[in-house]
């Protein structure tokens, strides 16, 4: 089980990395998953993970905060709503569409009450 969560580790790494260079696939919630299949799998990496640059920029604020950006909340929010209304344009019965949008507005509802905002940095 161990060797499971390194790799899907690794896996949500990389789609990680790719989502800071692709505006289009978010970065943050791959490294929170990265992170927590680390933690599962090896404590070396999980603390190897905690000392990169990836980690110190996109997650050491969220991890010490709880609290993200609100550049951050929009790009995982934009994509979030864009996987999801298009999976509930596709998907035909309407129980399941329901399910999709019932998703989405509980998601709305936690970044908007659950999640802190930073405060933007005054110039």
């Amino acid at each position: 089980m161990r060797l499971l969560y390194i790799l899907l580790g690794f896996l949500f790494l990389a789609l990680g990395i790719i989502g800071i260079f692709l505006p289009l696939l978010p970065t943050v919630p791959f490294l929170l998953v990265t992170l927590y299949f680390f933690a599962k799998g090896s404590p070396r990496l999980h603390a190897w993970f905690m000392q990169t640059n990836i980690y110190k920029k996109h997650l050491k604020t969220f991890k010490e905060q709880g609290a993200m950006s609100k550049k951050t909340k929009f790009w995982i929010l934009l994509f979030a709503t864009i996987m999801l209304i298009a999976g509930a344009i596709f998907t035909p019965p309407i129980w399941a569409k329901v399910l999709i949008i019932t998703v989405l507005i509980v998601k709305y509802w936690f970044f908007f009450f659950k999640i802190k905002t930073l405060p933007t940095p005054s110039v």
